[in-house]
């Protein structure tokens, strides 16, 4: 679901539970590459790992680095998540509008980036990213857990990666103009034959007609199979 590419970077996680359900988590959304900056806490604790449930292969296998300009080494697009107090120049965007662009990035590792429980990211750590990301919170109560943060931007990139990963359905050609022309003239005719359209209201009536069609966005395929059918119809007049 999400590129093998993207990294979750925590900086300085001091929660063994944090740590655990944020494991957790991505698994839930297809996400395996977990960096820990100067970690505060055992990754392999009791409570990390009874967090974690199915997902204690995320904690054993995660990368600890000493700084984060180390966890970074490679990175080509990287985001850091920020709280609502921040008076910088970068914009500060939403988990649905950046993430697109860490995504675009399929060859080579990008990171996203989240800060300390107490004080998340320090300026000079926020100068490593591109784009910086804020989750919208209730103004009262703004602070959002660890591990909730990343659970939210982990949703956001997984629905977000269907996007990106799921093939496009093959493209229809829609009947040209000139090749409906012969079919509604044959239609106009048959629909007189019959009596279901009179001489004087003929053309109002087709032009609901035209309309319905081009609504439907008629197929090149289509269209030869309406006009099959016309000509079955006046056959089978001819044949009563």
């Amino acid at each position: 679901m999400g590129s093998p590419g993207i990294r979750i970077v925590l900086v300085e996680p001091a929660g063994p539970l944090n740590l655990g359900s944020i494991a957790r988590v991505m698994k839930n959304f297809g996400l395996d590459n977990l960096v820990l900056v100067n970690p505060q806490c055992d990754r392999l604790s009791f409570d990390a790992l009874k967090m974690a449930v199915h997902a204690k292969e995320i904690l054993e296998s995660a990368v600890i680095f000493p700084t984060l300009a180390e966890a970074l080494q490679g990175c080509v697009r990287v985001i850091a998540t920020i709280g609502r107090d921040y008076s910088g120049h970068i914009p500060l965007e939403s988990p649905r509008t950046s993430l697109p662009w860490l995504l675009e990035e399929t060859e080579k590792p990008v990171a996203l980036i989240f800060g300390r429980e107490d004080r998340g990211l320090s300026n000079e750590e926020l100068n490593y990213a591109h784009k910086l990301i804020f989750i919208p919170t209730n103004p009262e109560y703004p602070s959002v857990n660890l591990a909730t943060a990343v659970s939210i931007c982990c949703y956001e990139q997984s629905q977000l990666a269907k996007i990106f990963t799921t093939p496009k359905p093959p493209t229809t050609e829609i009947a040209p103009v000139d090749m409906l022309e012969p079919y509604y003239q044959e239609l106009e005719s048959l629909l007189l034959f019959i009596g279901y359209l009179y001489p004087h209201t003929a053309a109002s009536r087709m032009e609901k007609f035209r309309h319905l069609y081009n609504r439907a966005h008629i197929q090149t395929t289509e269209v030869a199979m309406l006009r099959g059918i016309l000509r079955q119809i006046e056959w089978a007049i001819r044949n009563s």
